[in-house]
């Protein structure tokens, strides 16, 4: 089962707050493990402009002042952009698929600060990790559904809503989710 570009969603009995009522975007998995961006937790202390502040990188006057989020309890002090695919970095970015990119260098904050870089943006610190193995597992015991991803649900979405839009796409209304696992 190839996860790369869908998003988990995670289900009422997982047992780690972190993820409680998270939405991740795969940006890689494979057999050595797999690497996701949670795209519905902003935080509550800090934007762009204040990411920028910190980087020592001036905003010009068409900055964007996007929300950051809490991209998951991996290397919290790392940031990542997941965003469409019409931006590319000269330094590094990962195409994830047809229609998501991620860069992680930092020419892509300069690049936004100066009101450029990509149209469509989710800014994150941290990441979700699973080594090999170990993301198939909580799947298998009920910790997440998958849905595909969408520009739509990552990027056009509220972020309290997308949780909820998630369970919806794949018919499933959040009301009847228990948080009891079981097996048929």
């Amino acid at each position: 089962m190839e996860l790369t570009g869908q998003l988990l969603i995670a289900m009422p009995g997982m047992g780690d707050d972190r993820f409680g009522h998270s939405v991740v975007f795969m940006c890689a998995h494979s057999p050595d493990g797999a690497m996701g961006l949670i795209v519905n937790k902003p935080t509550s202390d800090l934007s762009l402009g204040h990411l920028l502040e910190q980087l020592s990188i001036k905003p010009g006057p068409q900055a964007r002042d996007l929300p950051v989020y809490f991209g998951g309890p991996v290397e919290h002090g790392r940031g990542f952009v997941l965003h469409e695919t019409g931006y590319v970095s000269p330094v590094s970015t990962l195409q994830v698929n047809e229609t998501f990119a991620m860069t992680a260098t930092l020419d892509i904050l300069e690049d936004m600060a100066g009101g450029g870089g990509p149209a469509q943006a989710v800014i994150a610190l941290g990441y979700a990790g699973w080594g090999p193995g170990q993301l198939e597992a909580e799947i298998a015991h009920n910790g997440w559904l998958i849905c595909p991803g969408t520009p739509e649900l990552v990027f056009g979405t509220a972020d309290v809503a997308k949780w909820e839009t998630a369970l919806t796409s794949l018919g499933i209304s959040p009301l009847t989710l228990s948080a009891e696992a079981g097996r048929a």
